[in-house]
C-alpha cells in the first residue's frame, strides 16, 4: 500500500507540472530520436505496430547496442542486473534463465518478434536492441510470459552506406572475443550485411573453459517502391563447461569454495547447434495500410551433461554427487502474418493490428541418470579434493525419453484509439489453439491435449500532454500444464486446464526532455494453478501474488552526461505464505557515463540486489550485495574506440544466483576487459 500510494503522488506531481512541459512538447513528434548513447522516446517492436515507449501502457525497458557495447555485456543475464523488476537465474550453467515479477522461465524468449525457446545462452553479437516487457502480455506473443518476456532485435541491412567494423576484447581470465559487422550496399535497393563473433570463455572458476561462434548473414532488396524482402541465416555453435556453481549448508551457501569446481570438466559439458532461417515481406498498400509476413525455421541440436552437488558436510570434508545427461533436439516452423491499418471514424483515429500465427514444433528429449560404480545410485558422497577425485560412473540409466509435436493456431486483434488529443485506448483479443501429442517412450504412454484460450488485453492512456502519459492497463497470459519445455504431461497434469496469469498495472511516462524518460508501475500479478481433488473438482494450488513498484531513469542529464537508473520493490508470495525463489524485494542500479571530452570518457556503476530465497521452500538465503563497475573510453583520431571495463571494482564476495538450494553462482572477483573497435 505504501508502495501504491508513492506512485500515486508521484502521478500527481508529475501531472501537475505538465503544463511548464507543453509547450516544449508540442514541438516534438513520435520519432526516434538518437542522441549519444541512448534512445529517448524510442519505438520499439513489441506491439507489432512500432508504437512509441509513452504511448505503451505497459512497463518495459529498451537495451540498445550502443548500450551493451558500452557496459561490456556479453549474455542476457549482464543486462538484467541493470534492468529493474527483472533478476537472472544459473540456469544450471547452460541456459538463460530469468525471473521477471516473481515468475522463473526458461522459455519466453523472442527473436524479431518470433519465439525462440529452446534452453541456451543467447549471443548479442547481432543484435540493435534487446526488449525487456514486464507483465503478462499473451496477447501479443501468445503463451507463457506470465511475468514478462524478453524480445531480442536483430540487426538490418543498410541501404543507404557499406561500412565495415571489427571489435576484439581480452580481460583478466584471458577470455577473448571477436566480431565483425559488415554491410555491403549492392544497389540503391538492395545490401547485404554479416555480423559474425567468435569467444573463447573463461572465467574465475577452477576447470571451466568453451568455445562459442556464430554468423548472421542477412539479404535486404526493395522489390517495388513499397514492397521489401529480407531473408536470414543464423548459426551458432557453444561448447562449454557445465557449472552449477556451490552448494549450501545451515541455510546458506558454503563460502571458501568461490573458485572451486564440484564436477569434472570431461563429463560436464554443454553443446548447442542452431540453425534459424527467416524470411520475411513488407508491403506497403498505401500512406495507411500494411502488411508483413515471416516465415523462420529453426533446427536445434542440445546436449547438456553434468555432476553437481547435492549435499556437502564441511566439517566431515564431504560432498554428495549427483548427474545426468540431457539430450533435446527441436525444430520449430513458426509463420506469423500482421496487416496494420491506420483509419479514421467520425472523431476517433485508429491503428488497427490484425494478426494470425501457426507454430509447429517438434521436439524429441531423452535423460539418462548418472550411476556411480560404487552403489549403483545416481548419488554417492566422497572426500573432498582439489581437484576432486570423483569415484567411477556413467550416465546409463534412462529416466525419460519423449517425443512431443506442438501446433498452434493464433488469431489476434489489437485497435491502438486516439480519443481528442489527450485520451487513447488499447485494446486488444488473442485467441489461442494449443494442442500438443506425447509419445512418452520410457513411459509406454501416449499423452494428447487441446487448449483453446482467449487472452484480453486494455489500456487506457491520459496524455495531458505530448511528452506524460499515464495509463491503467489489464492483460492476461496463460501456460498450458506441458511446461515451458512440453516435458511434465502426466497421468494427472494432463486432464489439468492451463495456468493463468493476471497482470494490473498503472504507471506514469515522462519524456523530461527529448533525450531524457522517466518511467514508473505499480502492479499487481496474480498466477492461478488448479489441481484436481480425488471426487474429480479444481482446487486451487501454489497460487501466488506479486505486487510491486518499479521506476526507471534513462537518458542524457547533460550534454556530457547520461544516465540509466533503475529501482524495483517487489513482494512475491506464494498461497502458502512462502516467498517466491529468486525474486529480490529490493534491486537498485545505477550506470553513468561522462564525457570529458569528444575524445575520452568514464563510466561508473552501482548494482544492488537484496538478499533472495534459493527455491520456495525458502530453507536458504543467498546474501545481498553491493557491486561497482567503472568504465574508460578513449576515441583516437581516425574514429578507433578503445575502452576499458572493470567489473567488481572493491573486489566483493556475493552470489549473484541460484538453480536450487544446492547449486549457486558465485561473483566473480575485480576484473577487467578491453576491448577495441575500428572500422576497416
Amino acid at each position: 500500500m505504501a508502495q501504491l500510494k508513492a506512485a500515486i503522488s508521484l502521478t500527481a506531481l508529475i501531472l501537475a507540472s505538465a503544463p511548464a512541459f507543453a509547450e516544449d512538447a508540442e514541438k516534438r513528434e513520435d520519432t526516434v530520436v538518437v542522441t549519444g548513447n541512448y534512445l529517448a522516446n524510442e519505438k520499439f517492436s513489441g506491439t507489432k505496430t512500432l508504437t512509441p515507449i509513452i504511448n505503451v501502457p505497459q512497463s518495459l525497458s529498451v537495451v540498445t547496442a550502443d548500450s551493451i557495447a558500452q557496459q561490456g555485456f556479453t549474455n542476457v543475464g549482464d543486462i538484467l542486473q541493470y534492468t529493474p523488476g527483472a533478476s537472472f537465474g544459473q540456469g544450471e550453467g547452460h541456459r538463460d534463465q530469468i525471473t521477471i515479477r516473481g515468475q522463473n522461465t526458461t522459455a519466453d524468449f523472442f527473436i524479431d518478434g518470433l519465439r525462440d525457446d529452446v534452453q541456451y545462452f543467447r549471443p548479442l553479437y547481432n543484435l540493435e536492441q534487446v526488449e525487456i516487457l514486464r507483465g503478462s502480455n499473451a496477447m501479443i506473443f501468445g503463451r507463457g510470459g506470465g511475468g514478462g518476456v524478453i524480445n531480442r532485435v536483430t540487426k538490418r541491412p543498410d541501404t543507404e552506406k557499406s561500412f565495415n567494423f571489427i571489435s576484439a576484447s581480452v580481460d583478466t581470465f584471458a577470455e577473448t572475443s571477436v566480431a565483425i559487422d559488415s554491410n555491403i550496399k549492392l544497389t540503391e535497393k538492395s545490401a547485404f550485411r554479416v555480423n559474425a563473433f567468435a569467444e573463447s570463455l573463461d572465467n574465475h572458476r577452477d576447470q571451466f573453459d568453451g568455445n562459442r561462434f556464430a554468423i548472421n548473414p542477412t539479404y535486404l532488396r526493395e522489390l517495388t517502391p513499397d514492397t521489401q524482402f529480407s531473408l536470414s541465416y543464423e548459426y551458432v555453435n557453444d561448447d562449454r563447461v557445465v557449472d552449477r556453481g556451490v552448494p549450501s549448508e545451515n541455510g546458506v551457501p558454503v563460502e571458501g569454495f568461490e573458485t572451486f569446481f564440484f564436477g569434472d570438466p570431461d563429463d560436464n559439458e554443454t553443446t548447442l547447434e542452431a540453425h534459424i532461417i527467416r524470411g520475411r515481406v513488407d508491403h506497403k498498400f498505401s500512406d495507411t495500410l500494411s502488411w508483413n509476413t515471416t516465415v523462420q525455421y529453426a533446427d536445434y541440436d542440445k546436449l547438456y551433461q553434468n555432476l553437481y552437488p547435492s549435499d556437502i558436510d564441511t566439517t566431515a570434508g564431504t560432498v554428495e554427487l549427483d548427474g545426468y545427461r540431457d539430450i533435446t533436439e527441436r525444430q520449430n516452423l513458426i509463420i506469423q502474418s500482421n496487416l496494420i491499418a491506420d483509419f479514421e471514424t467520425g472523431p476517433l483515429a485508429h491503428t488497427v493490428l490484425i494478426g494470425a500465427e501457426f507454430a509447429d514444433q517438434e521436439s524429441s528429449n531423452a535423460r539418462l541418470d548418472n550411476v556411480f560404480e560404487e552403489n549403483g545410485d545416481d548419488q554417492l558422497s566422497f572426500s573432498i579434493t582439489n581437484p576432486l577425485q570423483i569415484p567411477t560412473h556413467d550416465f546409463t540409466n534412462l529416466s525419460r525419453d519423449r517425443n512431443s509435436d506442438v501446433q498452434v493456431t493464433s488469431l489476434y486483434v489489437q485497435d491502438q484509439v486516439d480519443i481528442g488529443q489527450h485520451l487513447k485506448v488499447v485494446a486488444g483479443l488473442r485467441y489461442d489453439e494449443f494442442e500438443i501429442d506425447v509419445d512418452d517412450i520410457a513411459g509406454s504412454a501416449q499423452f494428447s491435449r487441446s487448449d483453446d484460450e482467449v487472452s484480453p488485453r486494455i489500456g487506457l492512456i491520459y496524455k495531458p500532454a505530448d511528452n506524460i502519459s499515464a495509463y491503467v492497463s489489464y492483460a492476461k497470459s496463460f501456460l498450458p500444464r506441458s511446461g515451458d519445455q512440453f516435458l511434465t504431461l502426466d497421468d494427472e497434469s494432463v486432464q489439468l486446464e492451463p495456468e493463468e496469469f493476471e497482470n494490473s498495472e498503472i504507471g506514469l511516462k515522462w519524456d523530461i526532455t527529448p533525450t531524457l524518460s522517466l518511467t514508473t508501475a505499480y502492479f499487481q500479478l496474480d498466477r492461478d494453478t488448479t489441481e484436481l481433488t480425488d471426487d474429480g473438482e479444481d482446487r486451487f494450488a501454489t497460487t501466488s501474488e506479486t505486487t510491486g513498484y518499479e521506476i526507471q531513469l534513462v537518458g542524457q542529464l547533460y550534454d556530457w552526461w547520461s544516465v540509466n537508473a533503475g529501482y524495483s520493490n517487489l513482494d512475491a508470495k506464494l498461497g502458502t505464505g512462502a516467498t517466491r525463489a529468486q525474486t529480490p524485494e529490493n534491486m537498485f542500479s545505477l550506470w553513468n557515463r561522462f564525457d570529458v571530452s569528444e575524445a575520452l570518457g568514464f563510466g561508473l556503476g552501482v548494482i544492488y540486489q537484496d538478499e533472495q530465497f534459493a527455491t520456495s521452500s525458502n530453507t536458504v538465503t543467498t546474501p545481498d550485495f553491493t557491486r561497482v563497475d567503472a568504465a574508460l573510453f578513449y576515441t583516437l583520431e581516425n574514429g578507433t574506440k578503445l575502452q576499458l571495463n572493470i567489473e567488481n571494482l572493491f573486489d566483493e564476495d556475493y552470489f549473484p544466483a541460484a538453480h536450487n538450494n544446492t547449486n549457486i553462482s558465485t561473483g566473480a572477483p575485480l576484473n577487467a576487459r578491453f576491448a577495441i573497435k575500428t572500422k576497416f
